[in-house]
């Protein structure tokens, strides 16, 4: 039988998801604009946030705020 670690997939998948990430032009980000980045494609990925969701939550900000008085 041969053993795998559980987390090795995991871990392939996050350092190849940061390979798409880090591009030539990308390559003067601060570690914590990546780290950023990384931790939005992975909220969209697996469904925690999503662009319906933040215009739902726009509109409705919008629509609550009171006019201001010209």
């Amino acid at each position: 039988y041969f053993w795998i670690q559980a987390s090795a997939v995991a871990s392939e998948r996050t350092f190849s998801s940061a390979g798409i990430t880090s591009t030539d032009r990308r390559s003067c980000l601060l570690p914590e604009t990546f780290e950023a980045l990384q931790i939005l494609k992975s909220g969209y990925k697996n469904g925690f946030i999503s662009a319906a969701m933040d215009v739902e939550r726009s509109v409705k900000f919008w629509e609550d705020e009171d006019p201001e008085p010209v």
